[in-house]
């Protein structure tokens, strides 16, 4: 009997246990996106959260797995992985070709507009695959999500959000044109001081820097109002009413570990697989005249000029070899997951930046001091070779990445905690509206106090007016009264 009775608590227990963990929706996009989403993902599944993730038939880097606490929906798309690998190399390739400087950046963004617009055609057709399917639509319905977690970069998480009856968090990094934090979260956006994004400036500008970084932002506005104006009908449509987008380490690695002269990671991201042989020749030959050990991710052809003291791989522990007390130096292109895991392990870097916000990534990492920037479409072997020596060599740079990785480390809650916290809580109380900015309800001259300084000038003006007038009053009183005085 004391058995059988230990035998139903444990299973009420364990029911317990299992009614505690809520469900939630993931609405990815491919590439870097992903490795952080998936981060959050495995804290969430760790607290007994179950997991499903809407990915594409077509998805490039999202692979379902066998996990039973994380389920992948695939919606049929018409269009396979060679289209989405198209897409990013023509976008990696138009922004290195053109990227942006004080006289191309017009030309950029009528260029990166192209790009751009084919990859809207891309992100419609991924929607459809979701919204236009009955099925998966009553099967998400019937699953009871508590919230659903987009990127804002790519569209319609929201609109599934909405149809679904539930909230939605966005994880994100930076919104394009900043439409996200402008528009949604009432963040104010002084160009006088706030650098715009993909503009690589920092807060510290000039004159100069201040007329571009107005242009930049106004460019943006109206290029991004152009490009996004179509969802706007596609989102009334989707959901039935007149509704503006805008409201929305291994053994293998163990070997370095005797490496005298330390180890330099070297990486340039998942979106770029190969190089240029003259390109690949041109850094193999930098790496082979440095002391250190290179782990270079690399899954082109094998540089003739590779030397003894460089190895390749397919795939590195990026996060892990930063943390080895051996490493001297990160050679990236300035992905945000790469620039955050480099501040939390203080180590220096080279940054070769090609797209996107990795030009803006490494301008702030120079602006700090912990990097030395080399253009990867003009840089020399002696150019990278220095770079390299110079953050490896003198102190100034491993100073001021370990001082970054300090402020990084001095925080009450982890990041990732943080994350997995707000997700829950917008989970357990449907939302979070408390939080939603009052300034969404104001007009622009209200927002900006337009009618408040009007009333306020009006009063001064009235004021000065009236004074204005009982002097002018008290003058002609004082020179009639002097007149008067005289004839008499």
């Amino acid at each position: 009997m004391l058995n059988k009775n230990i035998l139903l608590l444990a299973l009420q227990i364990s029911l317990l246990g299992a009614t505690l963990g809520g469900n939630v929706l993931i609405w990815p996009i491919e590439g870097s996106h992903w490795l952080n989403v998936k981060t959050i993902i495995d804290d969430l599944i760790k607290k007994e959260h179950n997991v499903t993730v809407l990915v594409a038939s077509g998805a490039l880097f999202i692979t379902p797995t066998s996990n039973p606490s994380l389920i992948f929906e695939i919606s049929k798309v018409p269009f396979g992985k060679e289209r989405i690998e198209g897409l990013t190399k023509d976008f990696v390739l138009t922004w290195m070709e053109n990227r942006p400087s004080p006289l191309t950046i017009w030309r950029f963004y009528q260029e990166m507009a192209k790009v751009i617009k084919d990859f809207h055609m891309v992100a419609r057709e991924v929607c459809d695959g979701v919204l236009k399917n009955q099925n998966l639509m009553e099967k998400l319905k019937k699953s009871k999500f508590e919230a659903l977690v987009s990127d804002p970069v790519f569209p319609c998480g929201d609109i599934i959000a909405l149809k679904l009856g539930i909230p939605f968090i966005y994880s994100l990094r930076f919104s394009p044109a900043s439409i996200v934090e402008k528009h949604c979260g009432k963040v104010p956006y002084p160009p006088s001081y706030v650098p715009a994004i993909l503009s690589e400036l920092t807060d510290q500008m000039s004159f100069t820097d201040r007329i571009r970084n107005f242009i930049s932002y106004h460019l943006q506005d109206c290029m991004f109002n152009m490009l996004w104006k179509s969802w706007d009908s596609y989102y009334s449509k989707a959901l039935g009413k007149s509704l503006k987008y805008y409201l929305t380490i291994d053994s293998r690695y163990l070997i370095y570990s005797y490496c005298e002269d330390g180890i330099v990671v070297f990486s340039l991201g998942s979106m770029v697989k190969n190089l240029t042989e003259e390109k690949a020749n041109l850094i193999a030959s930098a790496l082979a005249q440095t002391p250190q050990k290179v782990l270079w991710r690399y899954k082109g052809k094998k540089p003739a000029t590779l030397g003894a003291n460089t190895r390749l791989y397919d795939w590195i522990p990026q996060n892990d070899l930063l943390g080895h007390p051996k490493a001297k130096g990160f050679i990236t292109h300035g992905g945000t997951n790469g620039i955050y895991e480099t501040i939390y392990h203080g180590v220096p870097m080279v940054g070769v930046p090609m797209f996107a916000d990795q030009p803006d990534n490494i301008a702030h990492m120079k602006a700090k001091g912990a990097a030395v920037e080399v253009n990867i479409n003009t840089m020399t072997s002696a150019d990278l070779l220095n770079a390299l020596r110079t953050v490896i060599n003198e102190p100034f740079y491993k100073e001021n990445a370990m001082r970054l990785s300090r402020l990084h480390h001095d925080q009450p809650v982890k990041p990732l905690d943080r994350a997995v916290f707000w997700i829950e809580f917008v989970m357990h109380h449907k939302g979070a509206k408390h939080l939603r900015p009052a300034a969404h309800n104001l007009t622009w001259f209200q927002y900006h106090s337009l009618d408040v300084i009007g009333f306020l000038l009006a009063c001064v003006a009235t004021a000065v007016f009236l004074v204005t007038k009982c002097c002018l009053f008290s003058c002609l009183k004082f020179v009639k009264t002097g007149k008067k005085k005289k004839r008499e």
